[in-house]
């Protein structure tokens, strides 16, 4: 097993059950972001920062019988929720892999709705440009999302408490 699907399955298994591919996709660039060691390359589309590698990884890590997808149709709208299969859990306990500080933020991130996580892993994927430049870019490329003043500034103190909570010494 490589190292870059064992991190991923610590996702899952710290984080309980995650529901929503939107959301898993934005959970991993953001623990990404915060320095941890998410080896996925991501690229900007229409929901945000998106990895063809993390949807490979997920999906092989679903074939080998570690990670459950399971489907489910409400309101119109298809969800999908992941959550470790008891052999994957078997299997991961049998590898030591020290991230420190994940869980909390994993557990942090994973109460936040997919649209909320939109918005910060936006905030972070343009985080070399001034903040009024990433302001314009959220609402011209995030338009249809409709982003108040409100939700920028609270995605702004979340980033802030996640770095508090991950760069501990």
């Amino acid at each position: 097993m490589l190292n870059d699907h064992l991190r991923l399955m610590n996702i899952f298994a710290e984080s309980g059950e995650i529901i929503g591919r939107k959301k898993l996709q934005k959970m991993v660039y953001i623990a990404k972001k915060m320095n941890f060691p998410f080896q996925e390359k991501f690229e900007f589309h229409f929901y945000g920062p998106y990895s063809e590698e993390l949807t490979l990884r997920v999906e092989e890590l679903c074939n080998f019988g570690f990670i459950d997808e399971v489907k489910e149709e409400k309101n119109g709208y298809v969800h999908y929720k992941y959550r470790v299969t008891d052999s994957g859990q078997e299997f991961l306990e049998s590898y030591q892999m020290d991230l420190p500080n994940l869980k909390e933020c994993l557990v942090k991130m994973n109460v936040k709705n997919a649209r909320f996580l939109e918005l910060v892993s936006t905030i972070l994927y343009f985080d070399t440009l001034l903040r009024s430049e990433v302001e314009e870019k959220i609402q011209v490329l995030k338009s249809e999302q409709s982003y108040t003043k409100e939700e920028i500034e609270e995605a702004y103190t979340y980033i802030e408490e996640l770095k508090r909570m991950v760069f501990v010494d």
